[in-house]
């Protein structure tokens, strides 16, 4: 498995400077490490995230994390797990309660190298350090029944691309993150 996510990384186009270096540097530290899908690497480790739209492709499905006070996207650590896709659906069917989530395509739609301050975790400090995340872009219905999961967020909702920008309260996912996601879901190949 591990050969074909390095296979999909070395085929996907970045959309701009930020995505050329973070996925030159996700290959590189793929390439290098071998615990690098699980958080025994404390130092950097593969994340997978989803961007959540309904059909209409009019609204995205946030989470209220508790661990970083904001709005955002759902997703979360590998857990030795190499299947990425498979990552991203699971988050977001535990985070938000849907289970009926697919994929608008099997390929990766977003790359990002995120910083991740020190915090406590389950009692526990967790250093800094990064998070090598790829994001999917997955579909679900926007009228089915939402849910949150008690120890990662507070609450789960659809929010239309614009307000998905402005409900998050992280300058840097809302200029380099969200704004681009929404820019790239805009774009022709998507809507």
């Amino acid at each position: 498995m591990r050969e074909i996510f390095i296979q999909q990384l070395q085929a996907y186009i970045p959309f701009n400077e930020q995505e050329e270096r973070d996925r030159d540097l996700i290959l590189a530290m793929v390439e290098s490490h071998e615990d690098i899908f699980t958080r025994e690497n404390s130092v950097a480790h593969i994340t997978s995230s989803a961007w959540v739209t309904n059909k209409e492709h009019t609204k995205v499905l946030m989470a209220y994390h508790n661990l970083y006070d904001s709005w955002a996207w759902l997703g979360g650590h590998n857990d030795g797990n190499e299947d990425c896709l498979a990552v991203a659906i699971k988050e977001v069917k535990e985070e938000s309660g849907i289970q009926e989530v697919i994929p608008v395509s099997k390929q990766i739609f977003s790359v990002e190298v995120l910083t991740v301050d020190g915090h406590i975790k389950k009692g526990k400090y967790v250093s800094s350090h990064l998070h090598l995340n790829v994001t999917y872009l997955l579909e679900a219905d926007d009228t089915l029944e939402i849910s949150n999961k008690e120890d990662e967020n507070s609450a789960v909702g659809w929010f239309t691309l614009d307000q998905a920008v402005e409900k998050s309260t992280e300058p840097w996912f809302k200029e380099n993150v969200y704004s681009k996601l929404n820019k790239k879901l805009r774009s022709s190949n998507y809507s």
